[in-house]
């Protein structure tokens, strides 16, 4: 099973989890990463080509950290 799955926590909840790159995220600092619909399919394709490498993908969205590509993906594909 992947250890780096989440289920998603509503905002109010001010459960701590713990993100990839080692430092701790309370749930009520996710706030949605809105993306243009160009930005959403290539993070859609990059991820199925190389799974949850959030730098990997990151590096190929100008201006788009490895943090809020990850927070895009738990919070609106894997809803």
């Amino acid at each position: 099973m992947d250890n780096h799955r989440r289920t998603k926590q509503p905002k109010t909840n001010s459960i701590v989890t713990s993100s990839s790159e080692g430092t701790e995220v309370s749930s009520l600092e996710w706030e949605v990463v809105n993306m243009s619909q160009e930005e959403e399919d290539l993070v859609c394709r990059m991820h199925k080509l190389v799974g949850d490498r959030w730098e990997l993908i990151a590096g190929r969205i100008p201006g788009r950290t490895a943090g809020e590509i990850e927070r895009f993906w738990m919070m609106k594909i894997e809803k």
